[in-house]
């Protein structure tokens, strides 16, 4: 049974980056990410040796294409599979590819970019560049749009228990399910806005973070369709490390949204209610300033798994 869960329940940090890589065929390509699989635990924990004030971390996972490749006599996750789109009336979650995916995470970005290329030195050959993202923390944790994000994140313990697989997949306890999407905000219209129309979008206000209260806070703001519980009326959260990307130049303003959960079903669950609506039509109000152009589905296994699976 695998217990120690990579770095999944940490806060976003200062600065991260986001690596989505497709993996080769060919002689000596599984061999080498194989090896990553069981050097990484050392690439890190050097570079914390080295830095051990930068709070440097990197989480390695894998998309089920990948993990029926390089692991076929390994069991499968239960609920590891290729992202299927989510397509409502007026928008869509799309599915991208991705085998591999890196989450790397440290207060300087030299000290992401050190581990990143180390991990890019020990494939080279093998994976091909689908995505990369450079986030950081924008002002006191808000995302580009000017809201806090992440408010509604789990605390404490319950990160752990929202985030982390226990007894649901017994074979991969201490593993997680990791979905990302790259959003891009169409920031002329969402400025157009007033404060008090962005406030209903959202369900918080904008600058000291409250919520909104029930009388007041439509049906389809952002924090009212995420909000979902199980059968029992027991809410359901997942574990978010969402960081503000920028390229103003070419008037590129986004959020990379990465989801950390013990069951895809519940990320799932979100987003249906945020591109379909529950009721049908009821959309999240974001998505008409936001547009996910990207979305892809990792397994996180536990650490000492990862390991094995270099062995």
């Amino acid at each position: 049974m695998k217990m120690f869960p990579q770095d999944v329940t940490q806060t976003p940090g200062e600065y991260a980056m986001f690596m989505v890589l497709g993996v080769h065929d060919g002689s000596g390509v599984f061999e080498k990410v194989k090896n990553l699989c069981g050097g990484l635990a050392a690439i890190v924990r050097s570079m914390r040796n080295r830095f051990p004030d930068l709070e440097i971390s990197c989480v390695m996972g894998f998309g089920s294409d990948a993990w029926g490749k390089l692991f076929p006599e390994q069991p499968r996750p239960k609920e590891l599979a290729v992202f299927q789109e989510i397509r409502g009336d007026k928008h869509t979650a799309v599915s991208t590819p991705g085998d591999l995916f890196f989450h790397i995470r440290a207060k300087r970005m030299d000290a992401c970019y050190e581990v990143a290329a180390m991990i890019s030195d020990a494939l080279n050959g093998a994976t091909s560049h689908i995505d990369e993202v450079h986030g950081f923390r924008y002002l006191d944790s808000r995302a580009i749009i000017g809201f806090v994000d992440g408010t509604e994140n789990p605390e404490n313990d319950d990160r752990r228990a929202f985030a982390v697989i226990e007894n649901e997949d017994a074979y991969f306890t201490g593993g997680s399910y990791a979905f990302v999407q790259k959003y891009l905000h169409d920031m002329q219209a969402w400025n157009a806005l007033s404060t008090e129309e962005q406030e209903q979008a959202i369900g918080r206000r904008k600058y000291n973070d409250l919520e909104l209260g029930d009388g007041v806070k439509p049906k389809n703001a952002h924090n009212a369709v995420t909000n979902i519980a199980d059968a029992d009326g027991n809410e359901l959260k997942i574990v978010r490390a969402n960081m503000a990307f920028a390229n103003p130049s070419k008037g590129e303003f986004g959020t990379y949204f990465i989801g950390y959960a013990a069951t895809f079903s519940t990320t799932r669950k979100m987003l249906e209610n945020m591109f379909i609506g529950e009721p049908a039509g009821n959309t999240d109000r974001l998505l008409d300033f936001s547009t996910a152009v990207t979305g892809t589905l990792f397994f996180v296994p536990a650490s000492d798994l990862l390991e094995e699976l270099g062995e």
